[in-house]
């Protein structure tokens, strides 16, 4: 057990959701008292933290609310040392029908986040950027100080959020870390991303329905992308600064589907479908991390290949396929 985490009261915004809900997880694992601010339904359905162990679940306070009001989040924030800020609303599709509410989702409500976090005294506070800001690479791999290009309302959004961090480090000397994941992978992941989509139809259909097949993405396991979140509000450095998330690695979505098919071990054709493609200058057509800043200052880099993510996950959702509306686009 990391006595770093031992008791450390800790907020985690966004924990509903795939990515939050592991990092909750292995919060809760490392001893964190952990406080889970999630986005408020009738149901009361918390997201994925409904998959984890009911023993650790029972250990999770779950708060729900808005992001975007400032005193839901105050009250949140309040007794926390560290502050992990995942809430956002992230489907790209969903951002070309409802901008606004993305935008004052994921701008307000990281600005409610980190003056929340400014005036409570919070020690340290992650904020989770994405590689969609950054665009079709200009140039590869994709270091830090590539330009921002907002192709859709959701990168839009999240370079503004991200740029609110940089101010509250800079303005107001917040103790902020800006984590930037290259394409997450894994195990509860929803059916709304590349992955889920091809492993749930390959395991169930004769044709797999896909999108654009020629753009590339660097893919990173769960438990990486995890253990990156846990390196920066750890480490001694990097105050203020952005880091990489990602494998170093790109491949095709053609190929990637392939590579499905061969490790599921059923022969599924694949067709696009003109639905499922984004408007043409907003396609983001190549994605490859630079990730040195992490390795070096993080002591961060990733322990997972894509095979052997690709084999966790397709594991997981065989035994998992009724969370999933196969063949359906979700966004």
């Amino acid at each position: 057990m990391n006595n770093i985490w031992k008791a450390r009261k800790v907020l985690v915004t966004g924990a509903g959701g795939f990515i939050g809900s592991h990092l909750v997880e292995n919060l809760v694992r490392s001893g964190a008292t952990v406080r889970t601010f999630v986005r408020y339904n009738s149901r009361g359905d918390g997201g994925m933290l409904r998959q984890l162990d009911p023993t650790l679940l029972d250990q999770v306070e779950i708060v729900a609310g808005d992001l975007r009001d400032e005193d839901a989040v105050r009250k949140a924030v309040l007794g926390s040392q560290t502050v992990f800020h995942l809430g956002a609303l992230i489907s790209i599709p969903y951002s070309y029908l409802h901008p606004v509410e993305v935008t004052s989702t994921n701008v307000i409500g990281t600005l409610n986040v980190l003056l929340a976090s400014r005036d409570l005294g919070v020690e340290r506070v992650i904020h989770t950027s994405t590689s969609e800001v950054y665009g079709t690479a200009q140039s590869v791999p994709i270091s830090e100080a590539h330009p921002l290009q907002g192709q859709s309302p959701y990168s839009a959004s999240k370079i503004g959020a991200d740029k609110l961090a940089e101010s509250f480090f800079c303005a107001y000397n917040l103790p902020v870390i800006t984590v930037r994941p290259f394409n997450t992978f894994g195990p509860r992941q929803s059916g709304r991303a590349v992955i889920p989509t091809i492993i749930t139809q390959a395991l169930t259909r004769d044709v797999v329905h896909l999108g654009n097949l020629d753009s590339t993405r660097d893919f990173t396991y769960i438990a990486d992308t995890v253990s990156g979140f846990i390196k920066a509000a750890e480490s001694a450095d990097g105050l203020g600064e952005v880091f990489n998330l990602g494998t170093g690695e790109e491949i095709r979505i053609g190929d990637l589907a392939n590579k499905i098919l061969g490790l599921v071990g059923r022969q599924v054709s694949i067709e696009t479908e003109s639905g499922r493609m984004r408007p043409a200058r907003s396609e983001v057509m190549r994605l490859i991390s630079d990730n040195r800043s992490a390795r070096e200052t993080l002591k961060w880099s990733p322990a997972f290949s894509l095979d052997k993510g690709l084999e966790l996950t397709i594991a997981w959702i065989r035994d998992h396929l009724d969370n999933y509306q196969i063949g359906k686009y979700e966004f």
